[in-house]
């Protein structure tokens, strides 16, 4: 029997439909002389040791497509069909949701999208943003892109919360790109606005990638980049999407170096973060400077505590949430374990252990003060270790270079602080551990999203001490919301008390300095050093009573 015609029974085909693609349909008659290439590539950012660049062999196939391969390009292309077919009904929307671990609330919430094809058909996109998604790889929406960007484009207030590595950046500057229109030209209509200049760094990246060949400018404001507007005022009104952190984009708007008067669309990146005391007098004053009555404001975040949603909600109008997964939860891809080490002596052990037995780079370790990390890199380089700190009290070249040799596998370990904890986007580390253990749950889920992003698999391991345990019971929750087994000893434990929380939060545990010099040791240091600053400090005094 023809297939076309075993395929279309008790339906009506109309093979025009498929002209161009009757190849899927019909095996080639010159299938006898055709080469199959396989190639085996290692992505740039996995490749670590430089020695897997890539091997491509050929092997001949001499036998005709069976019919089963032909079968299954047809439904392929069938199920391609139906993902860019329109609902049904509400609960064919309700299915879809729930299919996704989708939780959205509000009221006359717009329909996800199923496909980026869909998305861009239904809601009018620009051809040269399907092809910029193509063109880098976006193959297929995640579950935050599916309903966050249909809501935004029909300029709703949005939070949105979804776990670390799973698509929230591409979410809003697709809604961003969908609202700014080149030929409009009215200076900034969009702000982003993420806590670090690394984060924001990374989003301009993204930006300028799903921008190309097309006239939107992009502004990543720096010192160098205000310096030239100073000189040239013009230039301000060429940009239409600024991305910055709160406080270079606060002083540049008391400076009167830039005016957000007509900007529609004010994106909080960790907003969790922003909305927290540290940068919520400048969030206040980005606010004010955003004076369009038709302002639309999208909260981003993968942990997002009651607190800030009500804090949000008194900015926002008529908001819609979204919650992907788990509230609370890490993504499902990372491994996650507790170790008991004791003391602080016992981590240094343990990590050392842990590189020496079985270790797989890249790592991320986190600590929570920028001493600790010179001090855990002060131990580990001397081993031998491919190994650099990251901290705040770097320059931001140093900084800089750093992310670079550690993205493109020069690095094998990174000390870092909080400093790297939020949004970074490092595809390949397949290690996080916690040194120190993390002050807030939304602290841990954001340290080990560093690692298993975008759907790979990844690991993370905290360690405690006796002085931990107190506060063990909260990692543990996130664990047990992730899906990771956890020891039932563990699940019996006690939650903290909320001022003990509330305490942690504000100040982390004093710890040992870590080193391995004896205490004896470092008792006559400290005491010999006192001496000699005491010497210092006598013989500044006799000079001064001396010139007297």
């Amino acid at each position: 029997m023809d297939f076309f015609k075993l395929l279309g029974t008790g339906a009506k085909f109309d093979k025009s439909r498929f002209k161009e693609d009757i190849s899927i349909f019909k095996p080639s008659k010159r299938v006898d002389n055709s080469t199959i290439e396989v190639v085996d590539t290692v992505p740039k950012e996995l490749d670590f040791f430089g020695d897997q660049g890539g091997r491509a062999t050929q092997t001949k196939n001499s036998n005709p497509v069976p019919a089963s391969q032909i079968a299954g390009s047809a439904s392929q292309y069938i199920k391609e069909e139906e993902d860019h077919a329109p609902f049904a009904d509400s609960n064919e929307v309700a299915a879809f949701l729930r299919a996704h671990r989708i939780k959205v609330t509000g009221s006359d919430v717009p329909h996800p999208v199923k496909s980026f094809e869909m998305l861009c058909k239904e809601h009018n996109f620009q051809p040269f943003v399907q092809r910029n998604l193509t063109k880098f790889g976006f193959k297929q929406p995640t579950p935050i892109q599916m309903q966050a960007i249909p809501i935004s484009v029909h300029r709703r207030d949005l939070i949105a919360n979804a776990p670390t590595g799973s698509g929230k950046t591409l979410a809003f500057l697709l809604s961003i790109l969908h609202q700014v229109h080149i030929e409009e030209k009215q200076g900034l209509r969009a702000v982003i606005v993420s806590p670090t200049r690394e984060l924001a760094t990374q989003i301009h990246e993204h930006l300028c990638n799903l921008t190309t060949g097309r006239k939107i400018k992009t502004w990543l404001m720096t010192k160098p980049s205000l310096a030239m507007q100073a000189q040239d005022p013009s230039l301000r009104k060429k940009y239409d999407i600024l991305v910055t952190t709160p406080l270079r984009l606060v002083n540049a708007i008391q400076n009167g170096e830039v005016d957000l008067g007509k900007v529609r669309h004010l994106v909080l990146d960790e907003a969790d973060n922003l909305m927290e005391k540290g940068f919520l007098e400048q969030v206040d004053e980005i606010l004010a400077a955003c004076t369009s009555n038709s302002l639309q404001i999208s909260l981003y975040s993968a942990t997002m505590p009651a607190s800030v949603e009500e804090m949000a909600k008194t900015i926002m109008k008529n908001p819609i949430r979204i919650i992907v997964g788990h509230k609370g939860a890490a993504t499902d891809t990372i491994d996650q374990k507790l170790v008991f080490v004791g003391t602080e002596e016992g981590k240094l052990l343990e990590i050392r252990n842990m590189i020496t037995h079985g270790f797989k780079p890249p790592c991320l370790i986190f600590v929570q003060s920028i001493d600790r990390a010179k001090e855990l890199f002060h131990e580990l380089v001397y081993d031998g270790i491919n190994v650099e700190v990251i901290h705040s009290e770097r320059t931001q070249t140093q900084r800089n270079r750093i992310v670079q040799k550690f993205r493109s596998g020069e690095l094998w370990v990174l000390i870092c602080t909080e400093l790297m904890a939020r949004g970074i986007d490092f595809k390949g580390v397949n290690l996080v551990i916690n040194y120190d253990f993390p002050q807030t749950t939304q602290s841990y889920i954001h340290r080990i999203g560093r690692t298993g992003r975008a759907g790979r698999n990844g690991r993370a391991v905290t360690y405690f001490t006796k002085a931990d345990a107190p506060y063990l019971k909260t990692i543990v929750n996130v664990m047990r919301e992730s899906g990771c087994e956890v020891p039932e000893w563990m699940l019996q434990l006690k939650n903290p008390k909320a001022n003990d929380k509330k305490n942690l939060k504000k100040k982390p545990l004093e710890r040992n300095a870590i080193t391995t010099v004896p205490k004896y040791d470092q008792r006559r240091m400290k005491h010999k050093q006192q001496i000699i600053e005491q010497s210092k400090a006598k013989k500044q005094r006799q000079e001064k009573d001396s010139s007297e």
